[in-house]
């Protein structure tokens, strides 16, 4: 097997495989992706921290990387959900190659534990405004008196 070099935050080509004739090695290229996934609410706190493990372990098996994770809690739904009004939300930011949402999509869509999910590919600017927003946000002006 090959060994694989990973550049999810310098190449953007959509998963595109190339080989490097000098080297020889299979180069896969990692895009990034959000996931936001709703929870039933009746799930206890445990089982909460389980799935989120479950999926963050899913991903890194696959051949991804978990960015960053932001549990929201539970939430009012805008509209019921198979007769829940509200749910536990869950956001996660990932890289990986193309294939993985699709293994990943297979394995959520089995778990009865969630009510919706959305995976979102990142362009440079969202993946940008994530990591400043992450670390300290963005510099408040203040007013200047005369």
């Amino acid at each position: 097997m090959q060994p694989q070099i990973c550049f999810w935050q310098i190449l953007h080509f959509g998963g595109v495989h190339w080989v490097n004739p000098i080297l020889n090695l299979k180069i896969q290229v990692m895009s990034n992706y959000e996931l936001m996934v709703i929870f039933t609410p009746v799930l206890s706190e445990e089982d909460f921290k389980a799935s989120q493990k479950k999926y963050q372990d899913m991903i890194a098996s696959f051949g991804g990387a978990t960015v960053h994770t932001n549990p929201w809690g539970l939430k009012s739904l805008a509209y019921p959900i198979q007769k829940k009004t509200t749910g536990i939300y869950w956001v996660l930011e990932y890289s990986g190659p193309t294939d993985l949402n699709e293994k990943l999509k297979i394995q959520i869509l089995r778990d009865e534990q969630i009510m919706r999910h959305m995976i979102t590919k990142l362009d440079k600017y969202a993946v940008e405004y994530n990591h400043v927003k992450r670390n300290g946000g963005f510099a408040v002006k203040q007013k200047m008196e005369a």
